[in-house]
This record gives C-alpha cells, structure tokens and sequence, in this order.
C-alpha cells in the first residue's frame, strides 16, 4: 500500500512537472517572437533550457536574430547556458544572420561569446559583405575574419559585396587588402560579379585595384 502511495505522488508530481514545462514552452517561443526579453530571462531563471528546440527544431536564439527580436536575443546571448554556435540546415549560424541583417550590436555580443567569425564555407563577413553592413564588416576584421574566405563555390566577401552590396563596400574591402583578381568555380571575378548585378562603379573600382597592383614597367 505503501508502495502504491509513493508511486501515485511520484506520477502527479511527474504530470505536474510535465504540464508546467510544456506551458513553459510555449511561453519561451512566444515571448521570443514578441522580443519580451524580460520574459525569455524569467523563464530561463526557472529553469527553462535556453537551447530547447521549436517544433522546426530552431532554436530561440537562432529564431530571435532571423525575427529581428533583438530583446530577446540579448537576453539569450548573456545566458551562459546558450549555445551561439548552433548550425542550420544552411549551415548557417545566429552570427552570419545577424550580420546580414545589420544588427550590430547583436554581432559584438555574439563575438564577446566567442561566435565562430572563420567558420568554414559561407562566413560571417560573407554576409555582412552581401548587406554591404560596413560597421560589421569592419567588427568582424578587427577580430581577425579571414578576407578573402572561400566560400563551398569560392566565392569571397568581396565577390558578394561587388553584386549584392554598395561600391563603399566594396572599397572597404580593397583597402583592407581583399585580392581582386581571385575567381570561384565558375571562373567569375569580382569585377564579373559586379557587372551580373549592374554594378558599373563597383566594377571600375576593383578594375582600378588590378591596375595599380600591377608591377610598374621600366622607364
């Protein structure tokens, strides 16, 4: 009888923690979308995995910076349970979202975390070249992002910001030393891929880049 007893308080208390941690979840994902920061680190302080997994198996941090609910990915990033380097299918990384989506100060807080700015592939400069974000850019060269990163194509930083990004961008790059004359697999330049996304004075400025990195002829 005894046995009985002990076991029914064990299978309410385990119902119990069941039907709490599944409004819990719930409540996570919600105020995440709604940028409740407040809310996000309550839940956390109650025990809440801060890297629990939303029915599309994304977690919050990842869903925060991709929404632009930059409360709750603060809130996130200073708990040191969260994991920054989570990987989608794209092989992407909250730090590559943040950066293409021009959130500055998620990028610092990201990279206080350590957040991989020299992933291999796709990189983080990639895509704040592709933004054409100059301040990131700049951010992730201060912490020593590979320029001319390869891409799974070979595509480099300065290929996307030459197509996608500005000519401020692009000069950005060059003078940080950015190698012009580098081509991805398809045999495309930056030049090349300035001139597919109608890019003429992009185009003119690396063109100018290969010109003076010539070695003078004798006089």
């Amino acid at each position: 009888m005894r046995i009985h007893f002990k076991f029914a308080i064990y299978l309410v208390a385990l119902i119990a923690f069941s039907m709490v941690h599944a409004g819990s979840y719930e409540d996570f994902f919600q105020a995440v979308k709604q940028d409740d920061g407040r809310a996000v680190t309550e839940l956390l302080k109650r025990g809440f995995d801060s890297n629990a997994l939303d029915p599309a198996q994304t977690p919050g941090l990842f869903v925060a910076v991709k929404e632009g609910s930059l409360k709750a990915a603060e809130a996130l990033i200073a708990w040191p349970r969260t994991k920054v380097e989570w990987r989608s299918p794209k092989d992407e990384s909250p730090l590559m979202i943040a950066a293409l989506k021009g959130q500055t100060e998620i990028v610092r807080k990201l990279l206080a975390r350590d957040a991989d700015v020299n992933k291999p592939g796709w990189t983080p400069l990639h895509y704040a070249a592709t933004g054409a974000h100059l301040e990131i850019m700049q951010i992730l060269l201060d912490e020593h992002a590979y320029i001319d990163a390869e891409s799974p194509n070979k595509s480099t930083p300065l290929m996307m910001a030459a197509k996608y990004g500005t000519p401020a961008a692009v000069k950005l790059l060059l003078e940080a030393g950015a190698d012009p004359k580098l081509r991805n697999e398809l045999g495309l330049s930056a030049i090349e891929f300035a001139q597919q996304g109608n890019r003429r004075d992009s185009a003119e400025m690396i063109a100018a880049a290969i010109r003076a990195a010539q070695p003078k002829g004798k006089w």
